[in-house]
């Protein structure tokens, strides 16, 4: 388990900011010892949770090119058939996994392939379960193309607390089935747009693990 890149600088001057507050009040405050374990206490808590929200597990990449893997860790909130308006312009099958703050938030290429479209979107800050967060929010549209021609359209959408989207990859970018493209700060949710044929292998409500967890079986 490492520290996500995304993460150290915000980790480093948390880290700083909280030992200084915390010397700042047991030095002018000596006598204060319940405000001052309290304040410790609270800043090793805090200190935790959001270093465990920017690990980043070392993960053995899957090659099995006829299914199709989670982009991230989660729980599936939606399985439905729906018109993909942007970029396919057809009708697909759309798996939706939700992440919450407790999540590792590191987005993964579901299929391997080059990116042949990809797009930002700024936009609202809706709840990542809304049934609009996926038009209306702030997001990115990525478009995956395999080899054998097969396309499958990925979506980082931006929760009410996720204020930053960050994504490695440009249209021409080659990606691992399972490889790293993006992370999502704080609570979000992913899209995943399928060929209608395909036949999906999760249900709803079920806990996924991003490149781990298969998703769909290609025909």
């Amino acid at each position: 388990m490492t520290i996500h890149r995304e993460g150290r600088v915000l980790l480093f001057w948390m880290l700083i900011i909280l030992v200084a507050g915390n010397y700042l009040i047991i030095y002018f405050m000596p006598d204060a010892r319940v405000l001052s374990n309290v304040a410790v206490l609270g800043s090793i808590v805090l200190y935790l949770i959001i270093l465990q929200f920017f690990r980043s597990p070392i993960i053995q990449l899957p090659s099995d090119e006829s299914l199709v893997y989670a982009p991230v860790d989660g729980k599936v909130v939606v399985i439905e058939e729906a018109f993909e308006g942007e970029y396919l312009k057809e009708n697909r099958r759309q798996v939706s996994i939700f992440m919450s703050p407790i999540n590792v938030h590191i987005t993964r290429s579901p299929i391997k392939g080059i990116v042949e479209f990809f797009q930002y979107h700024p936009g609202k800050y809706l709840v990542a379960w809304h049934p609009k967060s996926s038009t209306e929010n702030e997001r990115t549209t990525m478009v995956v193309t395999h080899q054998n021609g097969t396309k499958l359209l990925v979506r980082q959408v931006a929760g009410a607390l996720a204020r930053r989207i960050k994504w490695y990859v440009k249209p021409g970018s080659e990606l691992e089935q399972g490889g790293e493209f993006g992370f999502i700060k704080f609570g979000s949710r992913v899209d995943v747009y399928l060929p209608l044929d395909a036949e999906i292998i999760v249900g709803l409500e079920e806990k996924t693990k991003g490149g781990r967890t298969p998703i769909a079986r290609l025909k």
